[in-house]
């Protein structure tokens, strides 16, 4: 078992040097002048921060769910998101065991992200999974679907109603995580966003979003004519989390999601704004996510450096209100 558990020296040495990566002048560049005055309130409550597991993979594949929750515990994470219930090479581990690694460390199940194959072919394990793990909600990051027609985002809805129906039957909620391509327009009605008639298609009782706040973003600069936050304060009880992601812009606006992800506070993302345009922040869950952040340098910490730096700013991030 010693094998398989982080040497929290090593760990220790590697964030006292790795904080050169995101110093204190890239994150003046990134946060408003308001963001260090000690009058404006913090815009992420502490509670409420988390992380998706998929920015710490490889942790989790080599040195398994209870070591790196151990770590993310003592940074200050209180929720995490699953990107898949196995860690690697570190051994066979079951839904019962990873919730009581959870008890453990003091960490909740946000949600978790899951095939769309995997509801349509098994939804009520799914189902069981999540029950198991005390999440309230469950999702996919997938796109609703890959036919990006007025008919192909209508059967799409009607498969995300039936879904959100069981799982609300259950006390979950199902959501629906977005890259850039969801703010496209449908490709036999320029003039519809398809984004837009996602929402207008699921029932809001039974389908929710996960705004993935730098694809998000992405999509404004790909697809312009829309702002982000404006979805949220549309329908704020639609949105239950937030991928907390940085980033910056790729020379080509049409490349990719637009944005390449880096750690918080090292990119461009206007987050102080974002969230000060929010009312009742308290219904939401803010989970850290960089794609990137298993290349994080120096290794180790690697991505658990990344981690480290990227709460530090979120808790340091302040707004107007």
């Amino acid at each position: 078992m010693a094998k398989n558990r982080i040497d929290r020296r090593a760990l220790l040495r590697g964030l006292a040097g790795s904080t050169v990566a995101v110093g204190a002048a890239s994150l003046a560049g990134a946060l408003p002048a308001t963001a260090s005055g000690d009058s404006n309130g913090h815009l992420i409550p502490r509670g409420q921060m988390g992380i998706q597991l998929y920015s710490v993979r490889d942790k989790v594949a080599q040195v398994g769910f209870a070591a790196v929750f151990e770590e993310l515990s003592r940074i200050g994470y209180r929720e995490v998101e699953f990107a898949g219930y196995t860690q690697g090479g570190v051994g066979a581990i079951t839904p019962a065991q990873i919730r009581r690694l959870l008890d453990d460390n003091g960490l909740k199940a946000a949600g978790s992200h899951r095939g769309l194959n995997n509801f349509r072919t098994n939804l009520e394990w799914e189902l069981d999974v999540a029950e198991t793990l005390g999440m309230p909600a469950i999702g996919t990051a997938q796109a609703p679907t890959g036919n990006r027609t007025i008919d192909g985002y209508r059967a799409a809805a009607a498969e995300f109603n039936a879904w959100g129906a069981a799982a609300a039957a259950r006390g979950i909620k199902l959501y629906q995580h977005n890259h850039t391509i969801e703010f496209s327009f449908a490709v036999d009605r320029p003039d519809v966003r398809l984004y837009d008639l996602f929402l207008e298609l699921t029932d809001p009782r039974y389908v929710y979003l996960e705004m993935d706040i730098l694809w998000a973003y992405g999509g404004a600069r790909k697809y312009p004519g829309f702002r982000p936050a404006d979805y949220v304060k549309a329908h704020p009880h639609r949105f239950p989390l937030f991928h907390v992601k940085d980033g910056v812009p790729l020379p080509d606006p049409q490349q990719g999601n637009s944005y390449s992800d880096v750690e918080f506070g090292a990119g461009v993302i206007p987050f102080a704004e974002f969230f000060s345009e929010l009312d009742g922040r308290g219904r939401f869950t803010y989970l850290w996510e960089q794609d990137t952040g298993p290349s994080a340098q120096p290794n180790p910490p690697g991505s658990l450096g990344a981690a480290e730096r990227s709460y530090r700013r979120m808790v340091e991030l302040r707004g107007d209100r």
